[in-house]
């Protein structure tokens, strides 16, 4: 729970438009309907009804039995009446009168919601889906903003439950995990989280600090590793990647490790050559192990919205992606990209973040991500 608080907190950007807009169409064709209280048997909160009078015919009742008051423990007074509080019909009699604003979902309604959910970055063809969907059995019917989105969470979180899978496990040793994604999509952070979970879980995890062209980039993940208490190991700036990645393999079979992760430089995916340069060290390990990388992870930054889908195809077609981990998701109003993903490509998505912490990363859940995007109250 702590998790999808600082999750929903972070998505605000993202719910908080999606709010904004649902509260507009509702109310640009709507009207405001009084909730009609439930009906309910009375209860011990609600004040008695008056003493009905004798009936003529009735048989009379026997002389009553005075009984003796029984004293109230000393623990336990009894409480003075309270004229001012009212009993529970009062209370509800008071909700009833709260007026609701409702809208009819008509085909205007459908399609400023596409615009909206279009807007958020769900895509055309995801977006039409979900509102096709939420109109099934409801076309006509008068709904309130908070009624949407709850229909609209349920909606995201079925397109995504089928993605939402853990890293999965292997036991053979070391299991291979490559880490791609563009420049700046947070990979080095992805990959220290992931050392410090795995080592926190009684795994032996080696780094292999593959972005051998910036040096900031392997000083950057020398840090995490010293946070995550994982070894790093580096090669000469400017040395070929896919060496230092056959090295780090030997190295990390020689150590008994459990997974060894390697990180990569980032590129951008419309660069033929530095792609090459990955399909290279995809290349290389193999030599090593036929079966590696055993995973393939892609990270993708939120921020950048339907770029992602080009960035997944292509990095796809290179390094045979296996999953995903989308990063940044405190930082854009763009997080319905997610759902686009996990509708178009069906690749599992192993987990997200939302900070710089060395806990703002976490397995994917999607019924939490669905009530944080949409801002419905759990």
């Amino acid at each position: 729970m702590a998790f999808f608080q600082k999750l929903k907190d972070r998505l605000l950007k993202s719910s908080s438009r999606l709010e904004e807009g649902l509260d507009a169409i509702v109310e640009e064709g709507g009207e405001e309907i009084r909730e009609e209280a439930p009906e309910t048997e009375p209860s011990e909160t609600t004040a008695p009804d008056p003493a009905p009078e004798p009936v003529e015919d009735a048989a009379p009742d026997p002389e009553p039995v005075q009984k003796p008051a029984m004293p109230k423990p000393a623990l336990d007074p009894a409480p003075e009446p309270r004229a001012d509080k009212p009993g529970l019909l009062q209370r509800l009699a008071g909700r009833a009168g709260k007026p609701v604003v409702r809208r009819a979902l008509d085909d205007d309604m459908l399609e400023q919601l596409e615009e909206l959910l279009i807007a958020s970055d769900m895509g055309v063809d995801t977006a039409l889906r979900v509102t096709a969907n939420i109109a099934e059995g409801r076309f006509g019917k008068q709904l309130s903003t908070q009624e949407i989105k709850r229909l609209l969470a349920d909606e995201i979180a079925r397109v995504m439950e089928p993605v939402a899978r853990p890293l999965p496990i292997y036991p053979k040793t070391p299991q291979v995990v490559l880490v791609v994604g563009v420049n700046g999509s947070g990979k080095t952070t992805t990959i220290g989280k992931l050392a410090s979970q795995f080592r926190a879980a009684g795994k032996s995890v080696v780094i292999a600090a593959g972005d051998t062209f910036r040096a900031a980039a392997v000083e950057q993940l020398q840090i995490w590793g010293d946070r995550a208490g994982v070894p790093v190991l580096t090669a000469p700036e400017g040395s070929d990647p896919a060496s230092l990645a056959f090295d780090a393999m030997t190295k990390a079979q020689a150590e008994g490790a459990d997974l060894l992760l390697i990180d990569t430089a980032g590129r951008l995916q419309n660069r033929a050559d530095l792609m090459e340069e990955l399909a290279k060290i995809v290349r290389v390990i193999r030599k090593k192990d036929p079966e590696a990388p055993h995973n393939t992870l892609l990270v993708l930054d939120a921020t950048t919205g339907q770029n992602a889908l080009s960035q997944v195809e292509t990095f796809q077609k290179l390094a045979n992606v296996s999953g995903l981990v989308m990063t940044k998701l405190d930082g854009t109003a763009k997080g319905g990209v997610l759902v686009a993903l996990a509708d178009r490509f069906g690749l599992p998505i192993h987990a997200i973040g939302v900070g710089e912490k060395i806990d703002d990363l976490a397995p994917f859940d999607p019924e939490e991500f669905a009530a944080a995007l949409t801002g419905l109250e759990t």
